[in-house]
C-alpha cells in the first residue's frame, strides 16, 4: 500500500501536488528516488539545488574539488567563506539546510573506473555536471554498463548543450565517438564562461531529471538541445543510436570501465623539462638570456602577466613559430601549465630543442613569487 505524504511534505511540496500531472503519487516517486550528481560545480550547483528543493529522496554529490574564489562567479552554492573547502561537503551542508526532508550524501572523491560502480549503482538517474572529457566518457560508459539513465549537460563560453541518454538508446559516445586531442578544447578555467549560463543549462538538466523520475512530458531522448546565450536561440538536433558505437552499439567493444575512458594524457611526458616559479624568478633577476613565451589568450594576458613575457597564444603558434629562434632557450608558460605543455610538445616536434615548461603556470607564480597579481 502506497504511503501518504507527511504533513511536512504536504506543506513543502503543495505546489507540486496541485499539478494533476504530478500529484501525490508523483511526489512520492520523487521521495523514493535516488539521483547521483557527478560534479558540484557550475552545472552541479543548480542541478543539486532544484533536485533537493523538489524533494528527490536521496541525492549523491560526487566531487573531489575544493572551492576556489574564481568559482564564485557561477557556482552559487558557495561563498567566500568556503574557499579551500571540499565542494561535496559544503554543498551537502547547504542542501541539507535547504531541505531537511531529503538525504544528501557527500562523496568527496574523484569518480574513477574503480569506484564508479559503487557510487552510481542504485541511482535512478545519473546527472553529469563535470567539465572534463575523461569524466564525461566515464559517466557515459558507466550509465550504459549499469543500465541507468544519463542526463548530459555541457557548457563552453556562451554555449551549452543538454540531452538525455536512456538504456538501449543512444549514448554520449554516439554523439562524440572519440575524445578530442588534449589541449584542443579548453576548459572553463581556460576559455571562460558566462556566469549565468551554467545556471540555465543546469536547470534544464534538473528539469529533465524530474521528468524522468516522475514520467512527465517528453524527455530530450534522441535529441540534443543546443543553447546560444548571446542570441538566446535554442536549436535541436536529432540524435540516433550508432550501431557501430563502442559502448552501446550492436557489437559493443566496451565491457568494463577504464579511467580516462580512451583519453590520452600527455601531461605526464617524462622528457618535458620543467622550471619552478622560484627558479624562473632567479633567472630573471640574473638577467639570463632566454625567451619567456606566454601562450594564454590576450584577455588573460591583460589580466595578469609575468615581467618580460611575450604573448603568443597557443592557437597562433603554428603560424608564428617562424618568429622564434629554434636554438634559443625558451620557457613556455600559461595559466596552470597545461596549455604550455601542449605548446612545448608542438615546438619540440618542429625542431625546437631548448624548451622548458613553467611548472604550475602563472597560478604557481602568484603563490610562490608575486601574490599581488590576479589569480583567476
Amino acid at each position: 500500500m502506497q504511503r501518504s505524504l507527511t504533513p511536512a511534505e504536504g506543506e513543502r511540496y503543495a505546489r507540486h501536488v496541485l499539478l494533476p500531472e504530478l500529484g501525490v503519487s508523483g511526489q512520492l516517486r520523487l521521495a523514493e528516488a535516488t539521483v547521483a550528481v557527478v560534479g558540484a560545480g557550475g552545472l552541479g550547483c543548480p542541478v543539486l539545488q532544484y533536485l533537493v528543493a523538489a524533494g528527490v529522496g536521496t541525492v549523491r554529490v560526487i566531487d573531489n574539488d575544493v572551492v576556489d574564489r574564481s568559482n564564485l562567479q557561477r557556482q552559487v552554492l558557495y561563498t567566500d567563506a568556503d574557499v579551500g573547502r571540499l565542494k561535496a561537503e559544503v554543498a551537502a551542508d547547504r542542501l541539507r539546510a535547504q531541505n531537511p526532508l531529503v538525504r544528501v550524501e557527500a562523496h568527496a572523491v574523484r569518480l574513477t573506473a574503480a569506484n564508479a560502480p559503487e557510487l552510481l549503482t542504485g541511482s535512478d538517474v545519473i546527472v553529469n555536471g563535470a567539465d572534463n572529457f575523461p569524466t564525461r566518457y566515464l559517466v557515459s560508459d558507466a550509465s550504459v554498463l549499469l543500465g541507468i539513465p544519463h542526463v548530459h549537460g555541457a557548457i563552453h563560453r556562451f554555449e551549452g548543450e543538454v540531452s538525455v541518454f536512456l538504456p538501449g538508446g543512444a549514448c554520449y559516445r554516439c554523439l562524440h565517438p572519440q575524445p578530442p586531442a588534449p589541449g584542443t578544447v579548453p576548459s572553463c578555467s581556460e576559455a571562460g564562461v558566462l556566469g549565468v549560463l551554467p545556471g540555465l543549462v543546469g536547470v534544464l538538466q534538473a528539469t529533465e531529471t524530474l521528468k524522468l523520475l516522475v514520467g512527465l512530458g517528453l524527455p530530450l531522448v534522441g535529441r540534443l538541445l543546443l543553447i546560444d546565450a548571446l542570441t538566446l536561440r535554442f536549436r535541436e538536433l536529432r540524435l540516433a543510436r550508432n550501431p557501430a558505437c563502442a559502448a552501446c552499439g550492436d557489437v559493443p567493444r566496451i565491457h568494463a570501465l577504464v579511467d580516462l575512458a580512451g583519453v590520452q594524457c600527455d601531461l605526464g611526458v617524462t622528457s618535458m623539462r620543467e622550471i619552478t616559479p622560484t627558479e624562473l624568478k632567479a633567472k630573471l633577476d640574473r638577467g639570463d638570456d632566454f625567451l619567456l613565451i606566454d601562450v594564454r589568450e590576450p584577455n588573460e594576458f591583460e589580466l595578469c602577466r609575468i615581467p618580460t613575457a611575450q604573448l603568443i597564444p597557443l592557437g597562433t603558434i603554428p603560424q608564428r613559430m617562424g618568429e622564434l629562434d629554434p636554438d634559443a632557450e625558451i620557457v613556455v608558460q600559461c595559466r596552470s601549465g597545461k596549455r604550455s605543455a601542449d605548446a612545448l610538445m608542438f615546438l619540440q616536434a618542429n625542431g625546437f630543442t631548448n624548451l622548458t615548461n613553467l611548472k604550475g603556470g602563472i597560478l604557481a607564480w602568484a603563490d610562490e613569487v608575486d601574490p599581488t597579481i590576479t589569480k583567476y
